[in-house]
């Protein structure tokens, strides 16, 4: 009898562990060639401020040092507008050298009107198959604006992923274009 009574109270628990899941983790990675050594596209791309140079749908980019909520340091923090009106705060993590990798994330708030929250970049810069190239990847991790797994449309799965692949489709670009010459 003891069985049967255990068995019924998972039984009526489950829908309830069902619904308390999130919303499911989104990934979009990106990579690309660029026809420069990795030296001189790491460089551009490490200066946290200069996205308005190669990016282009970057419109508008506010640079400053910001205490970080999460760690309580002093970091760049980067306010960047695009050109459809959409902004978003970011802050960089960490620039490594040695690896040629950055690693920024998003300041959920009122800053950030992009269809995505708890994002995060790592960006890293390689040697290409030949001299003279490189091999750039891009890395996002995030959730839909929502945060929630039934979010309206626009702040939803398929918002997020579009603004991320358009965000990374548009960096992959001007990244390329940056360096023909």
């Amino acid at each position: 009898m003891k069985k049967i009574l255990a068995m019924i109270a998972v039984a009526c628990l489950l829908p309830v562990v069902a619904n308390a899941h999130g919303p499911s983790g989104q990934k979009v990675v990106k990579e690309f060639e660029v026809k420069a050594e990795p030296a001189k596209v790491w460089a551009l791309l490490k200066d946290f401020g200069a996205i308005g140079k190669w990016h282009p749908d970057v419109t508008n980019v506010k640079l400053e040092n910001r205490k970080d909520e999460e760690s309580g340091k002093e970091l760049p923090h980067r306010l960047v507008t695009l050109k459809n009106g959409t902004t978003f705060l970011e802050k960089l993590r960490e620039a490594n050298d040695a690896d040629m990798k950055l690693d920024y994330k998003l300041v959920d708030g009122k800053d950030s009107t992009i269809a995505v929250s708890n994002y995060r970049t790592v960006a890293q810069v390689k040697s290409g198959k030949s001299a003279g190239q490189s091999i750039v990847t891009l890395t996002a991790r995030f959730y839909n604006k929502a945060n929630t797994m039934e979010a309206p449309a626009g702040a939803d799965n398929p918002a997020a992923n579009k603004a991320i692949n358009e965000l990374y489709d548009a960096a992959a670009a001007g990244l390329q274009k940056a360096f023909e010459k």
